[in-house]
């Protein structure tokens, strides 16, 4: 239910809070007890992706390479369904099972992402789903 609230002795207003969950056959389907992604209040949060062909919800073939494509692209078709693009993203968090592949993930990336680029932070962690390469989330302007 909405609620007035007041900002720095302004007038009042209603605060309206919205709460959607996104979900589309263009990207892979959840494994697990989550959306896809979720729309609130003028952004989405886009959940981790991995290298999950969305047709066949089987691991793509390949290296680092091959699978930081497939996660940009199911990044892309998710963000599309939520009335988004992954030029409106303002931050993404990059998970890797190695470090020595940020380079060539960074090579991916960056064919993605040519100007105003989003904040991002990349970690390596000690186990991804599936034992895949890398993990991306992503959060947007609607």
């Amino acid at each position: 239910m909405p609620k007035r609230v007041k900002l720095c002795g302004q007038e009042e207003f209603e605060e309206v809070r919205v709460k959607e969950p996104i979900v589309t056959d263009l990207g892979p389907k959840a494994i697990g007890p989550y959306s896809q992604a979720v729309r609130a209040n003028g952004f989405v949060f886009v959940s981790g992706q991995i290298a999950l062909d969305p047709r066949t919800q089987e691991l793509v073939p390949g290296d680092i390479t091959a699978q930081t494509e497939r996660v940009l692209e199911n990044l892309r078709a998710i963000l599309q369904a939520a009335g988004s693009s992954l030029e409106k993203i303002v931050r993404t968090t990059v998970f890797l099972a190695d470090m020595s592949d940020f380079a060539s993930m960074n090579q991916v990336y960056a064919r993605y992402f040519r100007q105003d680029f989003p904040a991002r932070s990349t970690v390596q962690a000690a186990r991804l789903p599936r034992d895949v390469r890398v993990e991306i989330d992503a959060i947007a302007i609607a």
